[in-house]
């Protein structure tokens, strides 16, 4: 049976815009930071790499700068956009390392686990 999507709708209340499609990303490799239950990381954060937050995200066990052909992963740069785990967000957030965040393209099912407030201070204008 084939996971049933939730409502594409942002923290603002707003239809959910994409993230990125070049790298592709969401839970559902649609371009957008789509959830559904099944979802267990809350893949909702449209995450905007910095080179900071990639060598973090690799020193607590998440590589996500190295290229993984057999999974068809390019491997993430610094500006690159990326539909991320809500709970490695606030992580990051606490350790002061957050990613800056394009709350258009951001699920509201992160306000779940993430504070609206806290994702608007790492706001950055859609492009």
């Amino acid at each position: 049976m084939p996971f049933e999507m939730s409502a594409s709708v942002n923290v603002l209340g707003q239809t959910l815009q994409s993230c990125s499609r070049d790298p592709m990303t969401g839970f559902f490799r649609n371009g957008s930071c789509d959830t559904c239950e099944e979802d267990r990381g809350i893949h909702t954060v449209c995450a905007v790499m910095t080179a900071e937050f990639l060598a973090y995200s690799k020193y607590v066990g998440n590589d996500l700068s190295t290229p993984r052909p057999e999974f068809s992963f390019p491997g993430l740069q610094a500006g690159d956009r990326w539909c991320l785990c809500a709970t490695r967000f606030l992580q990051a957030h606490e350790e002061g390392v957050a990613p800056r965040v394009n709350l258009s393209a951001t699920h509201e099912r992160t306000l779940d686990v993430v504070p609206l407030e806290v994702l608007q201070s790492y706001a950055v204008e859609d492009r």
